[in-house]
């Protein structure tokens, strides 16, 4: 199997190559004195899976598992909420309520023809946030994910509504390179993974899951 361009597979490599450190690095950020301060949010069973249909008639899947000061995680492209499964049960065992959406046209959520952009993407986590009453939230995003929190946080952050923030191999100020974006992804990579998905989604899929996205092509990695 042919891998994705090498840029893109560089830029991959790179940015998952801290993750882990990032997440341990949160563990310090969120603090046990953390949860003891938090607000009170609204009660919710053990662990529960829902849907809100958004304004645009768009359907959103969120999990939210646990009570306590709540984590909302926020997945990378092409994922799901699932990715984030081992951080919230870990997180959920520690005190916290952990609450994860699928993005629209991702996972479980309903594909959407329009509102495939940041803004969007943050009205839907403000529609998930607000349907759950969530105050005092941590958000922590994964590559597009991290986008996502940075424009959540701007833009319907206020009152009480975030504690803090966690980004991990995020994407901002944006995905693409430019004059601004020195370190960015050039756009010729970005039109091949277009051109790449158009073709043959399912192989760019496997392609993508296989090499150096997870790091599964390093040396000694187990699958």
């Amino acid at each position: 199997m042919s891998q994705p361009a090498l840029p893109v597979n560089s830029h991959r490599r790179n940015l998952l190559a801290g993750s882990a450190a990032a997440l341990a690095g949160t563990l310090a950020v969120i603090g046990p004195s953390d949860a003891a301060a938090a607000t009170p949010t609204k009660a919710t069973s053990s662990m529960t899976q829902n849907m809100i249909t958004t304004k645009d008639g768009t359907q959103i899947f969120y999990k939210d598992w646990g009570t306590g000061q709540p984590i909302v995680f926020h997945h990378g492209w092409p994922l799901s909420g699932d990715d984030w499964d081992t951080q919230m049960m870990f997180f959920a065992s520690k005190g916290y309520r952990v609450v994860a959406h699928d993005r629209r046209g991702h996972g479980r959520s309903s594909p959407s023809a329009t509102g495939n952009d940041m803004d969007t993407y943050a009205a839907d986590v403000a529609a998930v946030t607000e349907h759950l009453g969530l105050r005092n939230a941590v958000h922590v995003g994964h590559s597009t994910g991290g986008g996502e929190v940075i424009r959540y946080v701007a833009r319907y952050g206020g009152g009480g509504r975030v504690a803090k923030a966690v980004t991990i191999g995020a994407i901002p100020p944006s995905l693409q390179k430019s004059a601004t974006n020195p370190d960015g992804v050039p756009l010729e990579v970005i039109n091949g993974i277009r051109a790449a998905v158009l073709a043959n989604r399912a192989q760019f899929y496997q392609d993508l899951s296989t090499g150096s996205f997870y790091g599964f092509n390093r040396p000694g990695a187990k699958v």
